[in-house]
């Protein structure tokens, strides 16, 4: 596990930490009126949320919430400035590192604070990330950051069968995140209507397991593409025990180069949350690579989380967790589309089961937290407790949306009348 890092693992740096004796010695006094009137401001914004907060001169061990309410202790004065100039930012790195204390349920707390942002109209700068066009350099800092930290790290709370860190498929609300994440696989493929012995180009591999699943379910042929050197050492030792290193080719590599001179023609492109590292700057060129790479009859489909209207990632997410990461509009979508011949047959929006997979990640992350204290330190614990938390609360009110886009190229009509097909049972 890689701990020497320009950009810390989603933990705060020591501008935040409050933990020196000199530090502490300068600490402030009773909170001012001023300070107690800016934690009203703070307060009202929620509206009647069931939020208590409170300031530093409350010890911690005498915060706990009644029954169904949420109790925030801001711990010193400049927690509480940094809080009132930029919550969004702040926030995150405050409570990582113990400066805001949240006792009771953060959902509750997270749930308020976007229905507070629902209220709220979104200013025109927030369209700055529209023209964000990560290079290659770029990419692969930025995977390196969020996806090379361990893959023990993943196995703890990502779903035990296919190590899948992207939406499931809830087909029935009662299914374990292993099934879940076996119906995406699954409804994705169906999509696609993979037939055996088809060649399939996968833009983003992760782990290795969708590509294996499509192999051994639907017995096409996988070259996958992906530039997290952990991921792609652990799906090449996957493929070997399963048999299917004949099967599924991982390729340590941007996706922008699946084109070379000796590239085959697929029959079936697909991408499972990896558009939302790609920025809409470069959109239009991986619609032309999709051109590129696909048959006359080729088709191909797209899994992202997205937004109804343009918006950067969350300020604090973007320093922290995924740099450089920009989910799109479906507006934005269609610069890979419309500019390349190519049609879009089919789009679904699944944002309440990226919801549901975040609550399932949640739950099993908090199982094995002391095995990630372990790992890294309680720092870190409580900042990946606060994106996952987060996460399930933006797709939960509309703030982010998941969706699928089906496309094929321009007047190809091979195209089934009805969807049945999708929910079949089965593979093929």
């Amino acid at each position: 596990m890689n701990r020497s890092r320009v950009e810390p693992l989603g933990v705060p740096n020591s501008g935040y930490a409050a933990d020196s004796a000199q530090e502490r010695a300068a600490m402030p006094g009773a909170p001012s009126a001023a300070d107690r009137w800016i934690v009203r401001q703070l307060v009202n914004r929620l509206g009647d949320a069931p939020v208590d907060v409170v300031l530093w001169d409350v010890p911690p061990e005498k915060t706990q919430p009644a029954e169904g309410r949420v109790t925030v202790r801001i711990g010193d004065r400049r927690a509480l400035l940094q809080l009132l100039v930029n919550p969004e930012l702040h926030f995150g790195d405050l409570y990582s590192a113990g400066r805001i204390q949240v006792n009771g349920d953060l959902l509750t707390l997270l749930d308020a604070a976007y229905r507070y942002l629902d209220a709220r109209s979104v200013p025109g700068w927030v369209r700055r990330g529209s023209r964000l066009a990560p290079d290659l350099a770029d990419s692969k800092r930025n995977i390196h950051h969020h996806y090379d930290i361990g893959n023990e790290f993943y196995r703890l709370w990502l779903d035990r069968e296919a190590l899948q860190y992207t939406c499931a498929y809830y087909a029935d609300p009662a299914m374990t995140i292993e099934e879940a994440q076996q119906a995406k696989m699954h409804h994705v493929s169906r999509k696609l209507r993979l037939r055996p012995g088809e060649q399939v180009v996968e833009a983003g591999s992760g782990w290795g397991g969708f590509a294996l699943f499509m192999a051994k379910h639907y017995g096409v042929n996988v070259r996958s593409f992906n530039i997290s050197r952990e991921q792609v050492a652990h799906a090449r030792e996957w493929a070997k025990r399963e048999g299917l290193a004949d099967k599924v080719e991982f390729v340590e590599d941007d996706y922008r180069n699946a084109a070379g001179t000796a590239s085959p023609r697929y029959d079936a492109f697909v991408s499972i949350g990896m558009l939302e590292h790609v920025g809409p700057g470069n959109y239009r060129g991986l619609g032309s690579l999709i051109d590129k790479l696909i048959t006359r009859e080729g088709r191909g489909l797209i899994h992202s989380i997205g937004r109804d209207r343009p918006e950067p990632l969350n300020a604090w997410i973007d320093k922290r967790i995924f740099p450089g990461a920009y989910p799109p509009t479906l507006k934005q979508m269609m610069e890979i589309f419309e500019p390349n011949g190519l049609s879009v047959l089919d789009v679904e929006n699944i944002r309440l089961h990226y919801a549901e997979t975040l609550r399932a990640w949640l739950a099993r992350y908090e199982e094995n937290v002391d095995a990630v204290r372990r790992m890294f330190d309680e720092t870190f614990v409580r900042a990946w407790r606060l994106y996952l938390a987060g996460s399930i609360m933006a797709f939960v009110h509309g703030k982010l949306q998941l969706f699928q886009v089906l496309f094929a190229r321009s007047g190809y009509n091979d195209v089934p009348w009805t969807r049945a097909h999708v929910y079949e049972h089965g593979s093929t």
